[in-house]
């Protein structure tokens, strides 16, 4: 039996899920069991038409008049983004920002577990609080086939940023999260975020000199 494509969820849309999950959980340490489109909306700053629209992709659900499970909802976004069970993740790069990033603690509780620090020089990087230790960039396709990772952090100076991602490509890896203040060239498969801190304080300069 010819097993059903998924509807695909705009970029736009994914982002906003990212956003509810947060919320729901905040609800649910909270003790709140069920939620309102106008509540859930609210703390997660959108409409309730578009919270509404954005649920539609996982079909017809909710009770008139009560809203949504907390739990539920928790369940049915966390499953779509990937996220109910730990995703394997590599770090490449592990400069200032990389050793920031490898030490930071809240990757599992979102779903995402460390389980490799690569660098071209792996000995600088190595103290007693590398929660785990940084390798060589040599060992980088044997640790990504034994985890079947298909996520990378990319940490690495502009001018080594698309080979490195060249190469993580090559072994295997179709999603990349680049701090590399640089456009990467790359297949259309592969899906790119880009995180550059100086173009986002630029955004925020324009507004503040409105």
């Amino acid at each position: 039996m010819k097993k059903e494509a998924r509807t695909e969820i705009p970029r736009k849309a994914v982002y906003r899920l990212s956003v509810y999950l947060r919320c729901l959980h905040r609800l649910e340490n909270n003790g709140i069991h069920t939620v309102s489109s106008e509540v859930l909306s609210k703390a997660a700053g959108v409409k309730p038409t578009q919270l509404r629209k954005d649920l539609t992709y996982f079909g017809q659900f909710g009770t008139p008049g009560l809203g949504y499970e907390v739990k539920q909802l928790i369940g049915m976004i966390s499953g779509r983004l990937g996220t109910n069970s730990l995703q394997p993740v590599v770090i490449v790069g592990i400069g200032n920002l990389g050793r920031a990033l490898l030490s930071y603690r809240g990757f599992e509780r979102e779903g995402f577990e460390i389980i490799g620090a690569f660098d071209v020089k792996p000995g600088q990087y190595l103290s007693a609080e590398t929660p785990i230790g940084v390798q060589a960039m040599s060992a980088l396709p044997e640790v990504i086939n034994k985890h079947v990772v298909k996520m990378a952090l990319l940490c690495v100076p502009p001018t080594a940023a698309q080979e490195v991602a060249n190469q993580l490509i090559e072994y295997g890896v179709v999603a990349i999260l680049n701090f590399a203040p640089i456009v990467l060239s790359l297949p259309d498969e592969v899906t790119v975020n880009n995180v550059n801190l100086a173009m986002e304080l630029e955004n925020l300069s324009y507004f503040v000199n409105e």
